[in-house]
């Protein structure tokens, strides 16, 4: 696994692809952070993040969509998986190379905590509740974003195809929120089960459920999960 995370991650790097989503995800970010929060000296971190949510929807297909779209493409998928390595070790050194750089861009934002704490004292529940809320989100993201490079070798296609899933799943939690009066008791409580805006919601505020880590974790796993048996198709098609 470790071999495939280092040449993933060093492969963000020596190509545009790292450069673009960094910096259009920062640059973005960061302009949004001094509209809402230095322009009005306000001390909350929450609005920001609520935005990366709707920018996290945009920029991860960027980030994934090449994760095994290029190896399709390049024809080197075929070594990949004649390689002696477990298919769950290929699917989870590509999920974290990918995810590692989201992790750098998270880094990158603790400079907001710096300035905000300029302008008074900030909420650490608030802090640290949106920081690990936004990281497990990630997490569900990146892993279908990996899972739907898995299917495709074009990666238009692939990105295409994870940013429907992404607003699907937002149209979703939008249902829950404006349409749950109309809809039966039993419909609403399962949107609600599955609502990732929802619990990111709940953990934002600093309150920690273990209900909520293992759904994310959860989410996560089953994508993973469905990559590995792609490719395990793929394997002995």
């Amino acid at each position: 696994m470790s071999a495939i995370f280092k040449r993933d991650f060093r492969g963000y790097f020596t190509s545009p692809i790292g450069y673009v989503y960094i910096g259009a995800f920062i640059l973005v970010m960061n302009l949004y952070f001094f509209m809402t929060g230095v322009l009005y000296s306000s001390p909350y971190i929450s609005e920001a993040f609520s935005f990366m949510m709707i920018v996290m929807m945009f920029t991860t297909p960027i980030l994934t969509m090449r994760s095994f779209s290029e190896e399709l493409r390049q024809k080197t998928d075929q070594l990949l998986l004649t390689s002696p390595v477990k298919l769950g070790s290929i699917v989870a050194g590509k999920f974290m190379a990918a995810y590692a750089v989201f992790c750098s861009v998270m880094a990158l934002t603790l400079v907001w905590v710096l300035i905000i704490s300029i302008f008074g004292e900030p909420n650490t529940a608030e802090v640290v509740g949106n920081y690990v809320a936004m990281l497990a989100v990630a997490g569900v993201y990146v892993s279908i974003g990996v899972f739907v490079s898995a299917l495709t070798e074009n990666q238009i296609v692939s990105a295409l195809g994870s940013l429907g899933i992404f607003i699907a799943l937002y149209l979703l939690s939008l249902a829950v929120t404006f349409l749950s009066a109309s809809m039966p008791g039993w419909l609403v409580t399962g949107l609600s089960f599955l609502s990732i805006f929802g619990r990111y919601a709940t953990v934002s505020q600093g309150v920690f459920s273990i209900a909520d880590i293992v759904f994310f974790l959860s989410f996560a796993a089953v994508f993973l999960f469905l990559t590995v048996r792609v490719l395990e198709k793929k394997r002995w098609a």
